[in-house]
Parts: C-alpha cells; sequence; structure tokens
C-alpha cells in the first residue's frame, strides 16, 4: 500500500514538473534565440560597415591616383605644348610647323590619358564590369605612366566572385601595389588569377627588395593585417611570402562555394 501510494506521490510531482520544466526550456530556448538573431544582426552591421569602409577607400585611392598622374604627367605635357607654341610665335615656318606637329602629338597624348583616367573615376562603372576589367584598367593606366611595369596573365575561365568579394579583392590588390611603390623599389609587378570551379587564387608578386615578414612594424605591419582581416571577411585566406633580396609574393585563395562571412551572420567556424 505504501508503495502504490509513492508510487503515486511520485507522478502527481512527475506530472507537476514536467510543465515548469517545459516552461524553462522554452524560455531559456527564446533567450538564446534572441541572442543569436541580436548577434547575427550585429555581425551584419560589422559586415556592412566594412563594406562602406572599403567602398570609400577605394574611391579614395582612385582619386589620389588620378590627382597625381594629372600633377606629375597631364600637366607636365601641357606645359610642354604651351612652351612649344610661345617658342612658335619666332621662328621660321618649318620650324613652326615642327613644334605645331609635336604639341598636336602631345595634345592627343594627353586627350588619352585623361579618358583613361575618366574610366578610372567611374567607379562603379569599374566594378559592373567586375575584377579582372578592373585589375586591366589599373594596369594599363599604370603602364602608360611608367611608374612601374605590371604584368597581368588569367587562368582558367573568368567568372564573378561577386560584387562584395570583387570590390574587396581591388582593394586588397589597391593596398598591395601602395606597399610595393613605397617600399619595394620593384621595376615590375607580376598579377595572376587563377579561375577554376572549387578556388580562385589571386598572386600579387614584385621584383623588388624583399624583407623579412616577421619584422613588419608599423604601417607596413597594419596594412598586411588590414588585407587578411578583409579577406577573412568575405571567407579567403592571406599568404606571404618574401626574403630580403627576393622580392614579395601575395596570395589570396577563396573557394567561391562558401559563404562570406558576416554577410549572413555566421561566424568564421561555422562557414559550410
Amino acid at each position: 500500500m505504501d508503495n502504490i501510494k509513492q508510487i503515486i506521490l511520485l507522478a502527481t510531482f512527475i506530472f507537476l514538473l514536467a510543465p515548469l520544466a517545459l516552461v524553462v526550456y522554452v524560455t531559456i530556448y527564446n533567450k538564446r534565440k534572441k541572442k543569436h538573431i541580436e548577434e547575427k544582426e550585429h555581425l551584419k552591421g560589422v559586415f556592412q560597415q566594412e563594406l562602406l569602409k572599403t567602398h570609400i577607400e577605394v574611391q579614395e585611392q582612385t582619386l589620389s591616383n588620378v590627382g597625381r598622374e594629372i600633377h606629375d604627367n597631364i600637366t607636365q605635357v601641357l606645359s610642354f605644348v604651351k612652351l612649344n607654341l610661345a617658342l612658335a610665335a619666332n621662328i621660321n615656318a618649318d620650324a613652326q610647323k615642327k613644334k605645331i606637329n609635336e604639341s598636336r602629338d602631345l595634345i592627343a597624348r594627353a586627350i588619352n590619358d585623361l579618358r583613361h583616367l575618366s574610366k578610372s573615376l567611374n567607379f562603379e562603372h569599374i566594378m559592373q564590369h567586375g575584377l579582372l576589367n578592373a585589375l586591366q584598367s589599373e594596369a594599363d593606366r599604370i603602364n602608360n605612366s611608367g611608374i612601374i611595369q605590371i604584368n597581368l596573365r588569367i587562368e582558367g575561365d573568368n567568372y564573378s566572385l561577386g560584387a562584395q568579394r570583387e570590390l574587396v579583392f581591388f582593394r586588397i590588390f589597391q593596398e598591395s601595389l601602395n606597399n610595393t611603390l613605397k617600399h619595394a623599389r620593384a621595376s615590375r609587378i607580376n598579377i595572376t588569377l587563377q579561375y577554376s570551379e572549387q578556388l580562385f587564387n589571386l598572386t600579387i608578386e614584385d621584383d623588388g627588395m624583399g624583407f623579412s615578414p616577421e619584422e613588419l612594424t608599423g604601417n607596413t605591419g597594419s596594412g598586411l593585417k588590414n588585407m587578411e582581416n578583409r579577406a577573412a571577411m568575405m571567407g579567403a585566406e592571406t599568404m606571404l611570402y618574401s626574403s630580403p633580396g627576393k622580392g614579395c609574393s601575395l596570395n589570396v585563395t577563396l573557394n567561391p562555394n562558401k559563404k562570406q562571412l558576416y554577410a549572413d551572420g555566421n561566424p568564421p567556424n561555422s562557414i559550410s
């Protein structure tokens, strides 16, 4: 009899406890779900802020490049044209014709340079036409300026990585190029884009003085860290290879089928 009473009491206790346990479980689940949604929205916000920052930096760098080229190249060409025309007033007819022809050629060159620069300024137009065309335009612009020689090579069939990823790749290229021009004393840069179904790889190599990556400090070190963080933001990995006297090589590798970090709220360890 006592056993029966104990069983009844136990059953009653469990019956009364079960709803309470269910309420606790639902409450904990809802709190976790709310926290997950909040974290997801926060990561989306971080991603969008970083993307906007990248967008602005690309535009600022483009404007800086255009301003420098107008000052260093086009202004000098037009100044030479002005000098030619001034000299033409005091020379014979044959010499005048030669000066005028020279001036005509120089003006044509300035117009062509301005046309290339106007394409560079049209940032949205460049990005709409993809990373490959954007890099080709930059390579042509720099090669025409004579600052350094850039060789661009493509392996595989070109495909779109998505506007956000291509924007970040383009900014990484700009940062790498700036580091090379400021520090490497290089005469040549080789850019390779490798396309395959499971892999996209951007390689930027120079023949400059090189350095020891372990000794990176200041702006150079933070610049590399910035490139690494931006690559990670879109699910890519960076590798830097350099040593004194042997140039530098930067590889950025992406599985195009991976989800972008933060774009869908996934933390780094949950990429699929």
